[in-house]
């Protein structure tokens, strides 16, 4: 139980640990111009564009990534071309600039607000005075099956996606924290469960939108990104397709909207298939301005 409360403590100081970061970010004198959190890049407007493709996904070499919360670690992951296996890496901001990636042990990590925890499925590291610790197991209800995608609002809600079976469909649950402990996980129901492959949820931190990807019937090619609103009542609005400027024939997945709140990230990309059988994942990734969620909102 005492990694329960670790977690409850972390949890109830996240939203002050986002505004203490945030402010950290804006008078940081080596890390001042905003645009360096990008690697340079210029910002986008509300239509994608590719993030940084020569530095994160050269030859499409590239699965999916994100920043810490203080915007000086990206993390990504490859699995193609000359990464036979799954290799991940990660791209540091010190003494004034982008260093070389390099590899790391951090595998797909979902930062607390604070950047003091991280997540991956359903365990978790803290941050200590000599590097991060060994994963442990967040408990019940996250145990019994296989997440790929996590996402925790500012109360402490988990927003996750459950595979229980290989051959599983795929379903985003969530579990609230109440005095300290997980509540069962409840699915979400059928306006954001229907179709294939439903996976990678972020929920905004104020639990006012979640988005996630999923293979839908009609839509624009493979997996198409999905948002749905939270309601004056509380209930949850009709999903909403994003629409063909997020995407297109090829595949989207794995969305993220940024700490501070400006940027939606997602990969697109296809799966080759080699002359052996097997499928080989060519992906890249891209950015839009975050105020495409909120031209989606629907009018109450």
């Amino acid at each position: 139980m005492k990694h329960t409360y670790i977690i409850l403590s972390l949890v109830l100081t996240l939203f002050l640990n986002a505004c203490h970061t945030t402010s950290q970010q804006a008078n940081d004198p080596d890390f001042s111009a905003l645009v360096d959190r990008y690697f340079g890049e210029k910002p986008p407007g509300l239509i994608p564009k590719l993030f940084a493709p020569e530095i994160v996904s050269p030859e499409g070499l590239f699965e999916g990534g994100r920043h810490s919360p203080d915007g000086k670690e990206y993390y990504f992951s490859r699995k193609n071309g000359k990464y036979e296996e799954r290799t991940f890496f990660v791209i540091r901001y010190e003494n004034g600039s982008w260093r070389n990636e390099s590899e790391t042990d951090l595998k797909w990590p979902r930062f607390s607000k604070g950047g003091d925890t991280l997540y991956r499925g359903n365990k978790y590291r803290i941050q200590t005075d000599t590097g991060w610790s060994e994963l442990k197991s967040l408990g019940a209800p996250f145990t019994d099956m296989h997440i790929m995608g996590i996402s925790f609002s500012y109360n402490g809600t988990a927003f996750f996606d459950q595979f229980e079976r290989p051959d599983t469909v795929g379903a985003i649950s969530y579990s609230r924290l109440i005095n300290g402990k997980y509540e069962p996980r409840q699915k979400m129901g059928k306006h954001v469960n229907t179709g294939t492959w439903i996976a990678h949820p972020h929920i905004a931190p104020d639990e006012s939108y979640l988005i996630w990807d999923q293979h839908p019937e009609d839509g624009y090619g493979q997996a198409d990104l999905y948002i749905t609103f939270r309601a004056k009542d509380g209930s949850w609005l009709p999903a909403i397709n994003m629409g063909d400027k997020i995407n297109t024939a090829l595949q989207e997945s794995g969305a993220h909207v940024t700490d501070d709140g400006k940027y939606l990230f997602f990969s697109r990309g296809e799966w080759e298939v080699k002359e052996d059988g097997s499928t080989n994942w060519i992906g890249k990734s891209y950015w839009v301005d975050a105020q495409v969620n909120e031209n989606l909102r629907p009018q109450e």
